[in-house]
C-alpha cells in the first residue's frame, strides 16, 4: 500500500486579537522583505539611491496586491464579484491570481517611471522579475498550507491527501511550482550577477515571461479545475489562455534585447 503524505497543516499561524494571522500572509511578507533587500543591493550596484528603491517599493506593493486580487475576481469568478463588489475587498478569504499580479506590477512600474525619464521602464522590470520569482515561490508554499489550488487525483508516491479538502491523494501542484520558482530564481540571480544579463534591457523580463508562463501553461494540466468554464472538455483553461500572451511577449523581448547595445552601468 502506498503511503501518501497526509496534509492537515493549520493555515493560521497564530491569533492576534480576534483575527488569525495566516501563514500565507507571513510568507508573502517574507518574500517582499527578502526581495526588497536584494533589489536595494542591485540598485546600489547600479549607482541608485535607497530613496529611489523605497519609493518604487511602495508602488510595486500596491500594484501587486491590487493586481493579485482583481486578477482572481475578474478572471476566475467575475459574475460573483461584480454582483458582490464588497467581497473583492475581503482579501483575507483567499483568492489571488498570479497573472493579475504580473499585470499589477507592470502598471505600477509604468506609473512610477513616467516621472523618472532617466531610467527606463524595462530596466526596472528586468530587476523586479528576479524579485517576483522569489515572492512567487513563497506564495505557492502559502497556497500549500491553505489547502488551495490543489492538484488532480493521482496515485504517485509523493501525492498529498489534503484532509481539509477531501480524502483523495492529489498532485501537490503548489509544491511543484514552489520548487520550480526557487530554482528559476537562483538561475536569474546567476545570470544577472555572473553573466551581466541585466545590461541588456528586456532580457531578464523576457526570460521571466517565457519560462514562467510556459511552465504555468504545462502545470495547469495537473491542477484541479478552478472555475466552472474550465471543465475538462474545454480546449484550454483560463490560466493557460492568460499565459500565452506573456510567453509571446517574453520571446519578443529576448530577441529585441540581443539586437540592442548593452546598458552602461552604474548610473552616474
Amino acid at each position: 500500500m502506498i503511503a501518501f503524505v497526509e496534509w492537515n497543516v493549520d493555515p493560521v499561524a497564530f491569533e492576534l486579537g480576534a483575527r488569525g494571522i495566516r501563514w500565507y500572509g507571513i510568507l508573502l511578507a517574507t518574500g517582499f522583505l527578502i526581495g526588497y533587500i536584494l533589489y536595494s543591493h542591485m540598485a546600489k550596484r547600479d549607482g541608485l539611491k535607497q530613496e529611489f528603491v523605497d519609493k518604487l517599493a511602495i508602488y510595486v506593493i500596491i500594484g501587486v496586491v491590487v493586481g493579485l486580487r482583481l486578477g482572481h475576481c475578474l478572471f476566475y469568478n467575475p459574475d460573483y464579484y461584480l454582483s458582490n463588489p464588497v467581497e473583492i475587498l475581503k482579501i483575507w478569504k483567499g483568492g489571488l491570481a498570479s497573472h493579475g499580479g504580473a499585470a499589477g506590477i507592470l502598471i505600477a512600474v509604468w506609473l512610477f517611471q513616467r516621472k523618472r525619464k532617466k531610467i527606463s521602464f524595462l530596466y526596472l522590470i528586468d530587476r523586479l522579475a528576479i524579485i517576483a520569482m522569489l515572492a512567487g515561490a513563497f506564495v505557492r508554499i502559502g497556497n500549500l498550507i491553505n489547502h488551495e489550488i490543489v492538484g488532480i487525483p493521482t496515485q504517485v508516491p509523493w501525492a498529498f491527501v489534503f484532509e481539509r479538502v477531501d480524502d483523495q491523494p492529489r498532485h501537490p501542484t503548489q509544491l511543484y511550482e514552489s520548487i520550480f520558482y526557487f530554482l528559476f530564481f537562483g538561475g536569474l540571480v546567476f545570470l544577472y550577477f555572473k553573466k551581466d544579463w541585466g545590461k541588456r534591457e528586456g532580457l531578464m523580463i523576457g526570460l521571466f515571461f517565457t519560462t514562467l508562463f510556459a511552465f504555468r501553461f504545462v502545470i495547469e494540466f495537473t491542477k484541479e479545475v478552478q472555475m466552472e468554464t474550465d471543465g475538462w472538455d474545454a480546449a484550454l483553461r483560463m490560466g493557460q489562455i492568460l499565459s500565452i500572451p506573456f510567453v509571446l511577449a517574453g520571446i519578443w523581448l529576448m530577441i529585441r534585447a540581443f539586437r540592442r547595445e548593452k546598458l552602461v552601468l552604474p548610473f552616474e
